[in-house]
C-alpha cells in the first residue's frame, strides 16, 4: 500500500475502492445459521417450517417491510389481512410481485433492494420471471449459499441476534448447545421481556427453575442474574441486547420501576462482570396494526436523557445504541461527545432509505469523525445482506470521500494508508475495538 499522498482527482475513486473492498462485520442481523433450520430447505431438502433461516425469493417478496407496502396499494377492504395470512407464502409472494413490481414501478428502497440482491446474484432483473428466480433458489444448498451470499457482501462475518424468550429459539438451544456455533455466525443474547415485561418474564423464570418472582427481592434478583448468567455461557454472546419502547425512561439511583430496577441490578452488573457491553435498540412502537403483524409497528421519539444517564451512572458498563426516529440523532450524537462508552450504530428499519443514511452518515462524520459504526443490515433474509450492504457502502464512500475533499481544500492529504484505515475503523474496527473494551 502507498504512503504518497493522494491527488485530487483519483480522491473519490480510492475512497469509494477502500470502501469496497473492506470486509464488514456486520454488528446486528437477525439471520441464522442452518443448524437453526430454514423453512426453503433448497437443495439439502431439508425444509423445517419452523426454521430461523430464512432466505429465497419468496422471503425476500414476503419480508413485512413489503407486505405492509402491498397495502398502501390494495387496500384491506379490498384484501382482508385475514385473506392474505390464509395464503400460502408462494401466494403472498405472487401478490406482492404483481402489485409492487408489475402494477407500479418498484421504486421504493425495499423493492430496489429485491432487484438488486437478485442482479448481483447473476439474475436478470429484466426478466421479470418469478418462476424462473424460484427455480434457481431451489437450486441452492444453504450453508453454500450463506457463502456465497456473504463473498458478494463482502460481510466477514454475521452478528446474530438470539432471543432468550423466544421459544422456537430456546428450545434449539436446549436441544443441541452447538446449534450457535457455527464460525461464520456471532451470538448476541436478546432478552426484552426483563426490562419491558418484568412480571411475565418473572413467570416464565420461575417455570424454567429460576426462583423469580414479580416482587423484585434480593434473591428475585440473584436469580435472576443467574438465569442471565447461564444464557450468556450456553450462548457465548458477545454483547447483550433490548429493543425498547420510546416511552422508556430510566431515572437514576431512585427510579423504582421494575424495568429499571432489572436493568440497574441484574443486566448491568452481568454485562460489566462479563466485560460485555450493553446495546439498545430504541424507539419501535409496536403493533399499531396488529393486523400487519410484523410489519404492523411504527417510531417515535425517545429520551436521549436517559441513555446519558446510564452512561453517567454505569461507567464500567459499554453501550451501543441506535434510536428509531430522526428527530433523536442529532442529540444522540451529541451524547456519544460526552461519553467514550457510548458508541452510536447503523441506521435502523425506518432510517434504512438512503436519503437519510446519507444525511445522518454526515452529521455523524463532522461531529464524532470517524469514531461511530456507521450501518449495520437489520436483515430478517439472508439475500437482504447483498443489497443493504451494497447500497449503504456507495452513501457511506460518498460521505467520506466529501469529507476528505474538505481536508485537501486545507492542505491536509491524505494517504492511501490513511483512507483504507478509515474505512477499516467504520466497517470493522470500531465495533470490533468496542466489544473488546
Amino acid at each position: 500500500m502507498s504512503s504518497t499522498a493522494i491527488a485530487p482527482t483519483p480522491l473519490a475513486e480510492l475512497v469509494s475502492q477502500a470502501i469496497e473492498e473492506q470486509p464488514v462485520w456486520d454488528m446486528h442481523t437477525h439471520l441464522y445459521p442452518p443448524t437453526f433450520g430454514t423453512p426453503a430447505g433448497g437443495s439439502s431438502g431439508k425444509a423445517d417450517p419452523q426454521g430461523l433461516l430464512l432466505w429465497g425469493i419468496d422471503e425476500l417478496l414476503t419480508y413485512h417491510y413489503l407486505v405492509a407496502e402491498v397495502y398502501r396499494c390494495v387496500p384491506a377492504s379490498k384484501l382482508p389481512y385475514a385473506d392474505f395470512w390464509k395464503m400460502s407464502k408462494q401466494e403472498q409472494a405472487d401478490h406482492i410481485w404483481r402489485e409492487l413490481f408489475l402494477e407500479r414501478s418498484p421504486l421504493s428502497e425495499a423493492c430496489r433492494g429485491v432487484l438488486t440482491t437478485l442482479e448481483k446474484l447473476g439474475l436478470d432483473p429484466s426478466d421479470r420471471d418469478l418462476a424462473g428466480y424460484r427455480s434457481w433458489f431451489a437450486e441452492q444448498d444453504p450453508s453454500d449459499y450463506i457463502d456465497r451470499v456473504m463473498e458478494i457482501a463482502n460481510v466477514s462475518r454475521i452478528t446474530m441476534t438470539n432471543a432468550v424468550f423466544d421459544p422456537n429459539e430456546r428450545q434449539r438451544w436446549l436441544a443441541d448447545p452447538q446449534v450457535g456455533s457455527d464460525p461464520r455466525f456471532a451470538p448476541v443474547l436478546r432478552f426484552d421481556n426483563l426490562l419491558r415485561d418484568w412480571a411475565g418474564a418473572a413467570r416464565l423464570l420461575s417455570e424454567w427453575g429460576y426462583e423469580v418472582y414479580e416482587e423484585q427481592s434480593d434473591a428475585s434478583l440473584e436469580n435472576a442474574r443467574g438465569f442471565l448468567r447461564d444464557w450468556l455461557d450456553r450462548t457465548r454472546g458477545i454483547y447483550g441486547a433490548v429493543s425498547l419502547p420510546p416511552s422508556f425512561r430510566y431515572g437514576g439511583a431512585d427510579d423504582n420501576s421494575t424495568g429499571s430496577v432489572a436493568l440497574r441490578e441484574v443486566v448491568l452488573p452481568v454485562l460489566a462482570e462479563r466485560g460485555l457491553p450493553f446495546a439498545m435498540m430504541i424507539g419501535s412502537q409496536l403493533q399499531v396494526n396488529a393486523s400487519l403483524r410484523d410489519g404492523g409497528d411504527t417510531v417515535g421519539k425517545s429520551d436521549v436523557g436517559s441513555v446519558l444517564t446510564l452512561c453517567r451512572d454505569f461507567p464500567d458498563n459499554r453501550f451501543f445504541c441506535t434510536m428509531l426516529a430522526r428527530e433523536n440523532q442529532h442529540e444522540l450524537m451529541v451524547a456519544a461527545r460526552k461519553f467514550g462508552n457510548l458508541m452510536i450504530f447503523g441506521c435502523w428499519w425506518f432510517l434504512n432509505n438512503p436519503s437519510l443514511i446519507d444525511e445522518l452518515t454526515r452529521m455523524r462524520m463532522e461531529l464524532l469523525g470517524p469514531t461511530f459504526i456507521p450501518q449495520h443490515s437489520d436483515a430478517r433474509v439472508l439475500d437482504q445482506l447483498i443489497y443493504k450492504w451494497d447500497h449503504s457502502r456507495k452513501l457511506i464512500a460518498t460521505v467520506l470521500a466529501d469529507k476528505h475533499a474538505d481536508l485537501a481544500a486545507t492542505g491536509w492529504k491524505a494517504t492511501e494508508d490513511e483512507v483504507r484505515r478509515d474505512a477499516k475503523m467504520l466497517l470493522h474496527s470500531n465495533f470490533e475495538k468496542f466489544l473488546a473494551g
